[in-house]
């Protein structure tokens, strides 16, 4: 069933100016349709002369039920981490270039939103993965990921050597420059263009996609999401490695660290105009199929 929204709560891109004439229309918009409005602090100062509210944004999810972000999909990702925990729904408005998950341009805000605040919209629910870095036998950091998680090789021109544990079966070792873990949603992000293959954003599945692996033979493998997946390093010589989680960084992970990566049981729910159709994005984002006409 529909839900009715009351409050709604906005979250810009970081400290970019450009997102004012936007931002100013929708929370103008939204005033004169009787919403009240919390617009996060990094993007509150370009909002003229209307009284709204602001706030952290991890603060944010406490004061909606309706939250929207404006930008590219690197805003939409920071909003769905800020979030998660609340169960609140999440729109995307596109200022970005190619904007995968933010489906609304500026053009077509008032008739696409109206219609959203109205009920009339598609609800998608995209799960986020949480990561754990193991020392010693203790958690030492934590972190969530829309699109993906990655183990980089930080600081050293030589190849890292790791293994891969599927639900603690062996997958395989290798030498390569690090090896992404993503979700269907982060299967058009850096996972496609490592070679990775596209995931249906609905797939109950998570890809692993390895970087640069000195042996041509070791391909990308999709296994079930509800796998845990256990990474840690072969090699004998102490290294740095980088994990990341979406553009969170996670430094100075050591050779005796363990790195779980398991989906997170709270998805993210996105709210898409009526008519959403994901092939018609990667037709259009991906420049597939230009010279057909059905």
């Amino acid at each position: 069933m529909h839900t009715t929204f009351k409050t709604v709560g906005i979250i810009g891109r970081p400290s970019d100016p450009s997102i004012a004439v936007t931002l100013n229309a929708l929370c103008q918009f939204l005033k004169q349709h009787h919403y009240a409005v919390v617009v996060a602090q990094d993007s509150a100062r370009f909002v003229d002369k209307l009284s709204v509210a602001s706030c952290t944004i991890n603060e944010i999810g406490q004061h909606c039920d309706l939250m929207i972000a404006v930008g590219g999909d690197g805003t939409f990702l920071s909003a769905a981490r800020a979030i998660v925990e609340y169960d609140i729904p999440l729109i995307g408005i596109n200022l970005g270039r190619l904007g995968f998950l933010v489906d609304i341009s500026p053009n077509d805000l008032s008739d696409k939103l109206q219609a959203i605040l109205n009920g009339h919209y598609t609800e998608e629910h995209r799960y986020l993965l949480r990561t754990k870095i193991i020392r010693d036998e203790r958690v030492i950091h934590e972190e969530t990921a829309v699109n993906e998680v990655v183990v980089h090789r930080w600081v050293t021109p030589s190849m890292i050597e790791i293994t891969t544990k599927i639900d603690g079966v062996f997958l395989n070792s290798q030498r390569s420059d690090g090896l992404i873990v993503s979700t269907p949603t982060g299967s058009t992000a850096y996972s496609l263009s490592a070679g990775g293959p596209i995931l249906y954003p609905s797939l109950n599945a998570l890809v692993l996609v390895p970087l640069n692996p000195h042996t041509l033979s070791n391909r990308p493998i999709v296994v079930h999401d509800a796998s845990e997946i256990e990474i840690s390093f072969c090699q004998t010589k102490q290294i740095n490695a980088l994990v990341t989680c979406d553009h969170i960084e996670i430094p100075d992970v050591l050779i005796s660290d363990k790195i779980v990566i398991k989906k997170d049981p709270k998805p993210i729910r996105i709210l898409h105009p009526e008519g959403h159709d994901f092939f018609q994005i990667l037709r259009s984002k991906l420049n597939w199929s230009s010279g057909y006409h059905s």
